[in-house]
Formats: structure tokens, sequence, C-alpha cells
């Protein structure tokens, strides 16, 4: 058994199980992050939601200082940090420190979707559902903020008769690479506007991959920094030594992603027999069953050969892997046994 040529990445959004608290699943992701900074993954991505029962990675800055101070070689980044929650220049201030601390390892990876319910939304922009609306829409200009206040320069500004410069960090020598997300065609052409990287979310939206990543790629603008487009893919995954057992794993994270389709009450996440003794209807399994059929699931052979696949298919040197197995009754709290299995197996 060989590992994929491709290189390969992890996206983690902190999974909180039913028997976890919130610490005990930082904890989980520490312990993870280890793995994958051993293994040789390149890099590792955590993601902003708010207000969810079962997701912890609310403040990617604060994740990353931690993930890096507790690896040593992994590049460490957001993916994304959700602009239109924050000021320009607070993200800007945050991962030019984090650069600044960790040079050379930190991404930061933008979307434009609030990665939350309308409600959390208000009260992030301050109460107010004008400001939440025109930070969508000032989104494009908000990304060129953040990029210039990050160069080395910073930026000159005028106030009334004199100027002022206004920088992110004093002394910055390196700028962390940046990357615009997104799920829809929106973000594919806005980075190859401006010269950016870019990732289409396949792990979440599972369509439209092809068809995003060849918008970018034709209408792509050299840029200083980034002369050639650059993507790579997102898929989740659940591997095991056989199929059968990846399957059952899967199942915690197919029930959580029903219910954030459906609309249904949000939970955390099942461990793998509270997952096998939920009751589901047959359109509810039906439906994680198509969904669960564009994840790789199954034994490392089977696994490895789709990752070959899916690279192939969508032209990329890189598949960031979002390990989504559950935890069976019993596993240390404070460990995601089943999901760093799936990084050994598939780095082999």
């Amino acid at each position: 058994m060989t590992a994929p040529s491709v290189d390969l990445s992890v996206l983690d959004l902190v999974p909180v199980r039913s028997d976890q608290t919130t610490g005990d699943a930082l904890a989980a992701s520490r312990s993870l992050v280890q793995v994958a900074d051993e293994l040789g993954y390149r890099r590792y991505w955590v993601a902003e939601h708010h207000n969810m029962p079962a997701v912890a990675a609310t403040n990617p800055p604060v994740l990353i200082a931690m993930l890096a101070a507790a690896t040593e070689r992994i590049r460490v980044g957001s993916g994304g940090v959700m602009l239109p929650n924050h000021a320009p220049l607070v993200v800007a201030e945050q991962f030019a420190l984090l650069e600044a601390a960790y040079p050379g390892r930190i991404d930061l990876g933008i979307g434009r979707a609030p990665g939350t319910d309308p409600l959390t939304r208000f009260v992030l922009r301050g109460g107010s559902a004008e400001s939440a609306d025109e930070a969508v829409a000032k989104f494009p200009d908000y990304v060129e903020d953040i990029r210039t206040l990050m160069t080395t320069e910073g930026v000159e500004l005028q106030v009334g008769p004199r100027r002022q410069p206004l920088r992110a960090t004093p002394s910055a020598r390196t700028i962390a690479d940046m990357w615009l997300l997104g799920s829809s065609d929106y973000s594919a052409r806005l980075a190859a506007e401006k010269g950016l990287p870019y990732v289409f979310a396949h792990h979440f939206s599972g369509e439209g991959t092809g068809a995003a990543l060849d918008l970018y790629r034709s209408s792509y603008r050299p840029s200083p920094e980034y002369p050639e487009p650059r993507t790579f893919l997102t898929v989740n995954a659940v591997v095991a030594e056989t199929e059968q057992e990846a399957r059952r794993r899967a199942l915690p994270n197919v029930q959580q992603m029903i219910a954030l389709r459906t609309g249904a009450p949000l939970h955390p996440q099942r461990l793998v027999e509270e997952a096998e003794a939920a009751e589901m209807t047959a359109d509810q399994r039906a439906f994680g069953d198509a969904m669960a059929q564009r994840w790789i699931v199954g034994s490392p052979d089977q696994a490895r050969t789709r990752i070959e696949e899916l690279a192939a298919e969508h032209g990329v040197d890189e598949v960031m892997v979002h390990p989504v197995a559950g935890a069976a009754a019993g596993t240390d709290v404070r460990t995601s046994p089943a999901r760093e299995e799936t990084l050994r197996l598939l780095a082999a």
C-alpha cells in the first residue's frame, strides 16, 4: 500500500461529541494536528462557525495560535475567517501577529458567508442588520483592505491636512498566504480577478466544483505574489481497515449533516453507538446515503484510489481531507482516535 501521490492537508471544525466538553474537543484537535504534523500533511485549517452545539471552531485566530504552538512544521490556517463578521483591520492584525510568531506557516483563508444563523450574525455585527448586509456587499473591498494592511509597508491615509501611516503590525518581515474560499462561483471570479489562491468547498457542497475551478483558472489574472492560479480540493473522509467499519464511523456526521440541511434541531455529535440507535426515516436514510456518496468512506486502498481520482478529475496536486469519523463509546474524551486513524491510514 502506498500513500497518494498528491499532497494531503486537513480541515478541522473542532467537533464536540455528546461525551465532550469544549475543552475536551480542543484537546482532541491538538492531538489531531500533532498527528498531521508527524505524518507530513501540508497544512491544517480550522473553520469559523458560531452558535452550533457540535462545533467549537468559533475563533480561527485563537485556534491557529494554539495549534501552531503545538506543532513544528505544518502550515496552520483558517478555512476560513468569515470576513463579513469582522472589521478588516482586526483580521489583518490577527494574522500579521500569527505570521510574525510562526513565519512561513500561516494561511489566511477568507469566506463571505456568515457561518451561522441570522440572529447570531446580527449580534456579531453589533446588532445592526444594515451593518451585516453592508459588510457582505463590501466583501471585495474588505479583501483588498486586508491584503494591503498586511504588507510590510502598510498604507498611508489622508487625514485632514496630513497623511497618517496604518499598518497591521509595526515591523512585518513576512506575510501570511491569503486564500479566498467559496461554495459558488462568486469567490472564484473574485479570486481570479485579484490574482489570489482559491478553494471551492467541495466537502460541503459536492456540486459545481469542476465549473468553479474551471472559471477560476480560465479567468485568472496573475499578481506579483501569485503569478499562477493556486487551488486544491476539500473532501469529507472516513477511513478504517474495512469499508463496513468506515461506513459505521461516518454515521454520526451523516446524521449531523442531515439535521443541518433539513432544518432539524442540532445537537452535539453522537457517538457511533448513539447514531446506530437513532431512528431515521426512509427519506433521511436516502438523503444521507446520497450525501455520503460524495465523501471518501472506505478502506485505505479504496480511499487512496478515490483521492487520486478526484485530484486527477479536478487537476489539483493537493487534497484537503475533513476527517469526520465518529468516536466509539468509552473513547478518551480528550482524543479522537477514529479521526487520527483516518489520517494515519491515508498517509500509510
